[in-house]
């Protein structure tokens, strides 16, 4: 199944993505997680549904601790809920094996984090890459695929710089750039602007705004900030761990 959706996916070209706007990519149903340690019983998410359309572009919001980045982690399958279902292009993936969970995360799903998280005496080049190099890609088709982001992201001229050399927003590029690599279903961002100043941190949503609009990328976004929320389709708050509200946002594409 996970190959066939693969394959499906390769068809596609490198940034855009040629689907439904309207199909259901992912899909919660009932998602709690408690945490059981000597201190006591932690519920870090109660009984959490949604549902995100493909093309989309998401953002949760809510006060430290209420669960925010853990639910990231749920869909994103970094970690196993206490009970609940995440289907991401309707599969159901906590019912497969470790193995296969990591083929979901190698292959679906996209991450964007607060750290960038890339190798910093590394080139941007091979950064870029490496999800590729991963999942088995020959280097040379490797290379031009990453070349090809880079250069619609506009950080192509930074392939042979090491990634510590870069400013905060060209490291956040080269994140984005990362998670584009394997063509996933959904690119996840937690905090993605954490790190930035208030302009760089507009720029680099407003590059995210641009990759669901003109290239129907499914993105959700983890933000503390409110008025960069509102560039999103639709925003989620939690609260204590439950979704206490949603608002759609208008916006000019």
């Amino acid at each position: 199944m996970l190959a066939k959706q693969k394959d499906s996916q390769e068809r596609n070209s490198t940034i855009s993505y040629k689907g439904q706007r309207d199909r259901i990519i992912l899909k919660v149903e009932n998602l709690s997680k408690i945490y059981e340690s000597s201190a006591g019983r932690v519920v870090a998410l109660a009984n959490i549904n949604l549902t995100v359309k493909e093309g989309e572009f998401v953002s949760i919001l809510g006060p430290s601790g209420c669960g925010k980045s853990t639910l990231l982690y749920m869909i994103g399958a970094l970690d196993r809920p206490t009970r609940g279902k995440v289907y991401i292009n309707g599969i159901d993936i906590f019912s497969l094996s470790d193995s296969e969970i990591a083929t979901v995360r190698n292959r679906m799903i996209g991450y964007v984090f607060q750290s960038y998280n890339l190798i910093n005496r590394s080139p941007v080049l091979k950064n870029v890459e490496l999800p590729e190099i991963i999942s088995g890609m020959p280097h040379d088709k490797a290379d031009f695929r990453a070349m090809k982001i880079m250069k619609a992201l506009g950080i192509d001229d930074k392939a042979l710089q090491k990634a510590v050399n870069l400013s905060g927003g060209q490291q956040q590029r080269v994140a984005i750039a990362r998670a584009l690599a394997n063509n996933p279903s959904i690119i996840l961002a937690d905090e993605p602007t954490g790190n930035l100043d208030t302009k760089t941190g507009s720029e680099v949503f407003d590059l995210l705004k641009k990759l669901s609009k003109q290239f129907g990328r499914t993105i959700i976004v983890v933000t503390h900030n409110a008025e960069l929320a509102e560039m999103t389709d639709r925003s989620i708050f939690l609260k204590d761990g439950r979704v206490e509200r949603e608002t759609y946002h208008s916006l000019q594409v």
